[in-house]
């Protein structure tokens, strides 16, 4: 029977209750809707939806699926039970190992099936189980890390095939005990018989040479290695008494060279190493690591201290960009002379300064302007005027929700070489920031469970004492591994990454998980926003002014105070009470900006917690003695009427605030837009303006988007599950729907979802049996006519098949194939 459609049995056969949990288990299912159980067995069939559903495996699952998938034969309907899989897994039982199966049987991933042909009655009384037909080419070439078979490798390696005969006869002639062999196949199955039991392959490495063990022990967990010039000839009989390990196994055909570069270890020589078991480390405990312990007040301490100096940072980047924008090269991204820029003015290095960079991108406070080509800072960011914790927040959900690894800033592009810092640059050696090379699709959903990891490993090794365990990337490597096998690379790709990130923003104190992190983990914002509301001091609104010409800022400034601030002085130092120099220039600064001397010292009044010291007083004063008495301002038209209280309602009334007007006499207003559009507006209000000058230029107006208001980010924990009321209507569906094709072995008249799996599946099974289908095909016309034929390949949407009776090879379009049937199964 086609495993779709015993599948699809099965699935109708469940309760609801069931089905819900495979819904949730794999939302993917019935996203979009499914109108059948064919479908939705099709679907759960499917290699991409098989390839989800194994990142969401733990090792031990995997390790079943594995072996499972090793001892059976879907194309013969050879199953297993747990108890003929106990033998192939060192340290399991057979009710561990059915809870497993089981377990898959609920996700979909594998089903009942009929004991093979003369099992024992006693054995068939044991549940039986096959996988999904997908699985081979989800899990690959090398399942459970073991390599190909000899009858594999002789069939798909021409060179090694070439080989193995010559290679069986110098084994022969050298005393060692091998079957003889007159062609490949006869001397792939001599070689697989020799190496068949780990006693015979003990026997046959007691005469190794040294190192050949520990060699043989990188192949643990992979089958194939890289080795220099691995299609070398290695012989027997030319070898001498200082052979090396790699010469050694070649010769006797313990590895198979697969290219210039490249080996496998056969897969009974593997599973002979492995103590004639395919999994032989299976433990159904995650790993414990080894941790250090903090005190929770360092913990504390530590994140919360991040989190101000975080804080601070950003608002000073925001400055200095608002004060310059940053310029973006032609390729993308900032260059590293801007980076440098703006590291100066931050104090901090280029690794810290590119992270707060993309951080600050990523949540909106600096938005890239497509005009000149340069990141700016939105006008009137709300950010600017939040409490801290909101501040935090807006960052931190904006980090969790983005798609791009800000840590990846200066590292090696993908495929390049390290290089050292002096001589990074922006040809395309590293990432730079806010480039497209940093962008990770699944960030997200490794971002949240590296989260959830650590929150994991922080609740598990908790102390009555109240101290946090240290977790570093290792440790944390560790569990995913475990958890998420296939996921693995992933996390060790971002493990680091993500944990700087979470340190700068206070989810890690002291290399422990902190409270705010832990609140994340769980999806709860609103406890970490009390909890920081609690613990984090407020911004600090003065300063402590010197007579040596310094402001000293007691704590963290509100970034609103930083910039005045940093319009008037040069900041000096770094952390928390950053010193702020004044002198000539920098006031000088201050009044080109448009402040005078009278709006300098007021402010410094109103922001010192001491009184003005009489050398700073005497500085703004007498510069701004010597400061230009001219002052030059921006105007495209201006407003004249003799109507004071007209022009005095009009500059303060809102409805004209987009002309951004200016007094510059009594009966005088400028205005920033052009005389023609200052004229509609006016007329919009009731007014009567007449425009001046009949040959004025003419006035472009340029149609400009109104400006929105800009919106907080808020992070939406990636969809993990389906709601309820989704799930309800599509059981609905499939209950009134009932089964919808019969049980033939093909594709039988299924349509839709289910038909196109099910014609993939029997040409597949076609192809590895080397067996004749029966197909429907339809030509230009549609005419339908009945072919036998044996299909050679599959592949892009087209079928290679060979038609017997004419003796001919042709290439068929796969949407022509209306229903395909096993030749065999229509004669039985």
């Amino acid at each position: 029977m086609s495993l779709i459609r015993a599948l699809s049995k099965e699935l109708e056969a469940r309760s609801d209750d069931s089905l819900r949990a495979l819904f949730d288990a794999r939302p993917d299912l019935i996203s979009p809707p499914v109108p059948d159980f064919p479908a939705l067995a099709a679907r759960a069939s499917a290699r991409l939806s098989v390839q989800r559903a194994l990142e969401r495996l733990n090792r031990p699952q995997m390790q079943v699926l594995e072996t499972l998938h090793l001892c059976t034969n879907t194309d013969t309907g050879h199953s297993a039970s747990a108890a003929g899989l106990r033998k192939m897994i060192s340290g399991s039982s057979a009710a561990s190992v059915e809870r497993i199966l089981h377990s898959l049987q609920e996700l979909a991933l594998v089903h009942r099936a009929e004991p093979p042909h003369g099992t024992p009655a006693s054995a068939a009384k044991h549940h039986y189980y096959l996988p999904v037909g997908s699985l081979k080419d989800v899990v690959g070439i090398y399942p459970a890390g073991l390599g190909r078979s000899y009858t594999e490798l002789v069939r798909l390696q021409p060179a090694f095939a070439q080989r193995a005969v010559q290679l069986v006869s110098e084994l022969h002639r050298s005393g060692v005990a091998i079957h003889e062999a007159t062609t490949p196949m006869e001397a792939a199955l001599a070689l697989q018989h020799w190496t068949a039991s780990p006693e015979a392959l003990q026997g046959i490495l007691s005469t190794a040479p040294e190192r050949t063990t520990a060699l043989l022990a990188r192949f643990r967990n992979w089958a194939m290695g890289a080795v220099p010039q691995a299609q070398r000839k290695a012989s027997i009989t030319a070898e001498g008494s200082d052979v090396g390990p790699v010469d050694w196994l070649l010769a006797r055909g313990l590895l198979v060279p697969l290219d210039a570069a490249h080996v496998e270890l056969p897969h009974s020589v593997g599973i002979s190493l492995r103590g004639g078991a395919v999994i032989d480390d299976f433990t159904l405990s995650p790993p414990v690591p080894r941790l250090g312990r903090t005190s929770a007040a360092l913990r504390r301490n530590a994140a919360l201290s991040a989190i101000s100096e975080t804080l601070r940072l950003v608002g000073d980047l925001l400055h200095a960009v608002g004060e310059q924008p940053l310029a973006t090269l032609r390729s993308g991204g900032v260059g590293v002379r801007e980076m440098r820029r703006l590291a100066e003015l931050l104090r901090i290095d280029l690794q810290h300064t590119g992270i707060l960079l993309e951080l600050s991108a990523l949540a909106g406070l600096i938005r890239l302007d497509v005009d000149s080509s340069s990141w700016v800072q939105p006008p009137q960011l709300e950010w600017l005027v939040l409490p801290r914790q909101e501040q935090w927040l807006w960052l931190v959900n904006a980090w969790l929700s983005s798609e791009r690894v800000p840590s990846l800033v200066g590292q090696p592009v993908h495929g390049t070489r390290s290089v050292p810092a002096a001589h990074r640059s922006a040809s395309g050696t590293t990432i730079i920031a806010l480039s497209a090379e940093a962008q990770r699709p699944d960030a997200p959903v490794v971002r949240k469970r590296i989260l959830e990891i650590l929150d994991e490993l922080t609740a598990e090794a908790g102390a009555p004492d109240g101290t946090a365990p240290v977790l570093d990337a290792a440790a944390v490597l560790q569990r995913a591994e475990w958890a998420q096998p296939r996921m693995a690379r992933r996390f060790s790709s971002m493990i680091r990454g993500v944990l700087a990130e979470a340190e700068l923003l206070g989810l890690v104190g002291s290399g422990a998980l902190s409270q705010l992190g832990s609140a994340l983990a769980e999806d709860n914002p609103e406890a970490a926003l009390a909890i920081l509301g609690e613990h984090l001091p407020a911004a600090v609104t003065h300063v402590l002014l010197q007579a040596d010409l310094t402001a000293v800022a007691p704590g963290y400034l509100a970034p609103e105070l930083t910039g005045k601030l940093l319009l008037m002085a040069d900041a000096e130092g770094q952390g928390p009470a950053t010193i702020y120099r004044f002198s000539a220039g920098s006031i000088k600064r201050a009044l080109d900006s448009g402040h005078d001397a009278a709006a300098i010292l007021q402010f410094l009044r109103e922001h010192s917690a001491t009184a003005v010291p009489q050398p700073l007083e005497y500085l703004v004063e007498d510069t701004a003695s010597r400061h230009g008495r001219l002052r030059v301002g921006a105007a495209a038209s201006f407003i004249q009427s003799e109507d004071e209280a007209a022009l005095l309602e009009l500059l303060s009334g809102p409805k004209a605030s987009g002309l951004n007007l200016a007094k510059i006499a009594p009966t005088v207003l400028v205005s920033s837009a052009p005389p023609r559009e200052t004229a509609q507006v006016l007329r919009r209000l009731g007014l009567s303006p007449s425009v001046d000058g009949a040959d004025e230029p003419v006035v472009r107006l340029r149609a400009t988007p109104a400006p929105q208001d800009h919106l907080r980010p808020v992070y939406t924990a990636p969809r993990t599950a389906p709601g309820a009321e989704e799930v309800d209507a599509q059981l609905a569906v499939l209950r009134q729907a009932g089964p919808a094709v019969g049980h033939r072995g093909g594709s039988g008249h299924a349509g839709g979802e289910a038909g196109t799996q099910l014609g993939l599946e029997a040409l597949q099974r076609a192809i590895r049996l080397k067996q004749r289908i029966s197909m429907n095909v339809v030509d230009g016309l549609g005419n339908a006519s009945l072919e036998i034929v044996v299909p050679l390949s599959v592949s892009g949407g087209r079928v290679r098949v060979f038609d017997p009776a004419k003796e001919t090879e042709r290439v068929l379009s796969i949407h022509r194939i209306i229903d395909i049937e096993a030749a065999e199964e229509l004669r039985q």
